[in-house]
């Protein structure tokens, strides 16, 4: 049991991050306006009424709601990331104004063009 529950908690966080409770909330709600309108009215009927989206219950309205709040606040924190983002960016990209110029050591360039004594030494 304890061994299961960190997992559990892992998959309903994820689940929670995704979005998904909104489905099973919805799934919910259909289920419940389905078994009101089959009440009433045939099957037909009741179905169209259920998924039409022009009669929503207040559970559907409720989760409309939720989810639109939820989105204006993703929207909101992504919008500042994004502009965090450019402004480092800009930082980064910016090219130096001049580059320095790199002493050439002539010593170095010298003994490269130095042809190999002859004849080759010898493998002690």
């Amino acid at each position: 049991m304890f061994q299961r529950l960190p997992k559990l908690l892992v998959a309903l966080a994820l689940a929670g991050s995704v979005g998904l409770h909104w489905s099973l909330l919805q799934s919910l709600a259909w289920t419940t306006m389905l078994a009101d309108n089959l009440a009433t009215e045939s099957f037909s009927v009741a179905v169209q009424r259920t998924f039409d989206g022009k009669h929503p219950c207040a559970l559907c309205k409720a989760i409309a709601k939720g989810k639109k709040s939820e989105k204006k606040a993703d929207t909101l924190s992504s919008l500042r990331k994004f502009e965090a983002w450019t402004q480092a960016a800009a930082a980064l990209a910016a090219p130096p104004a001049a580059f320095p110029a790199v002493p050439a050591q002539a010593a170095l360039f010298e003994s490269l063009a130095q042809t190999p004594p002859t004849p080759p030494p010898r493998a002690a």
